[in-house]
């Protein structure tokens, strides 16, 4: 059974750093699309960014754009997002989530068949 599980949220200052892993077991990661959400208390789930099987296709939402970076090690069964710069907008339940095998990377919610529980990202001062 397809399993996501997300780590290395927390709390941390504007402008820090974190790096969130989405473990991948029951399915080999490096034949989907791995997206990562976001939801912020009374929002709706927002795209944040995907790495495409090839990990040459990225994308990234406007918001995050050059502070995020996405990255998959197949090896480990596992995606990163790497976040620096920090703001207090940023701050939410981060989600990675499987997109349909050999697929195309799209960042339509609906695409996405299995969710990790999430991790909380809260940035404050």
């Amino acid at each position: 059974q397809a399993q996501l599980v997300e780590s290395g949220g927390g709390l941390v200052q504007p402008g820090g750093s974190l790096r969130l892993s989405c473990a991948a077991s029951g399915f080999r990661l490096g034949y989907h699309t791995i997206g990562w959400f976001r939801q912020a208390p009374g929002k709706e789930r927002e795209g944040v960014s995907y790495i495409g099987q090839s990990s040459y296709t990225t994308y990234y939402a406007d918001s995050v754009k050059g502070r995020f970076t996405i990255s998959r090690d197949n090896a480990k069964n596992t995606v990163y997002l790497q976040m620096n710069s920090l703001k207090p907008e940023d701050t939410a339940v981060y989600y990675c989530a499987r997109g349909p095998f050999l697929g195309t990377a799209t960042m339509d919610v609906a695409s996405y068949d299995s969710w990790g529980q999430g991790t909380q990202v809260t940035v404050s001062s």
